[in-house]
């Protein structure tokens, strides 16, 4: 049987070492040996001895609340074998996390993770319910850190002299050293005037870098759910 769908770039592999990989732009391959976490039903295939239990709240439970107020349960999966995981054809991107290093990723944007990682779940700082009740899970550790994204992302550069100004419903994550607070732009006047959709926004301070996804609106199947 011929087919481009044969070619070599479409062919599942078997692993040589244990841990995550990159399988193409839109799914992350996993070589457990032990234990990982992922979101749950985010499994697309497996091969080998593998179980998949869904996880409560608490460490390696449950990322509670993302910018969309939804909550993301993970599961734990254990064995020895070949996993791949995607969501809705988001473009997925492996993050090495190192020790000292501190990074805040929106709920909705995790998709897998070695279990070597930790993470708390936390309020973003300056926030507050005005703007839309941000909590973020901030990892730590060391390890592996699958995020996924609807279109291509951009990383912007935050420094002290250049803060940047974000959307909430478009941020994705930022380096957790940054500082966060509510930034109004939308004057009285204009808000009177029936506003320009663009009256809040979160403003990162410091030194560090924000990543945003190329779009404000948040996915009609996850404000469904």
């Amino acid at each position: 049987m011929k087919s481009d769908l044969f070619a070599s770039e479409n062919m599942a592999q078997q692993a040589t070492v244990p841990g995550m990989t990159q399988q193409n732009a839109k799914s992350i391959k996993y070589a457990v040996n032990g234990e990982m976490h992922a979101r749950q039903g985010s499994m697309i295939a497996f091969r080998g001895n593998l179980q998949f239990e869904r996880k409560g709240q608490g460490i390696g439970g449950m990322l509670k609340r993302a910018v969309t107020g939804e909550g993301l349960p993970l599961m734990a999966v254990r064995g020895q074998g070949e996993a791949w995981f995607a969501h809705e054809a988001a473009n997925c991107f492996i993050v090495d996390i190192e020790p000292g290093d501190a990074l805040t990723i929106n709920g909705r944007n995790v998709l897998c993770f070695d279990s070597t990682l930790s993470y708390e779940i936390k309020t973003v700082k300056g926030v507050g319910a005005a703007g839309g009740g941000l909590f973020n899970s901030v990892f730590t550790g060391q390890g592996k850190l699958a995020v996924i994204c609807e279109g291509t992302p951009i990383v912007i550069p935050v420094s002290a002299q250049q803060p940047v100004y974000v959307d909430t419903d478009a941020v994705v994550g930022w380096s957790a050293s940054l500082t966060t607070s509510l930034n109004r732009s939308q004057s009285f006047g204009s808000m009177i005037r029936g506003g320009s959709g663009e009256a809040v926004q979160l403003m990162l301070q410091g030194e560090g870098f924000v990543i945003v996804r190329p779009s404000e609106l948040v996915p009609q199947k996850a404000a469904s759910n």
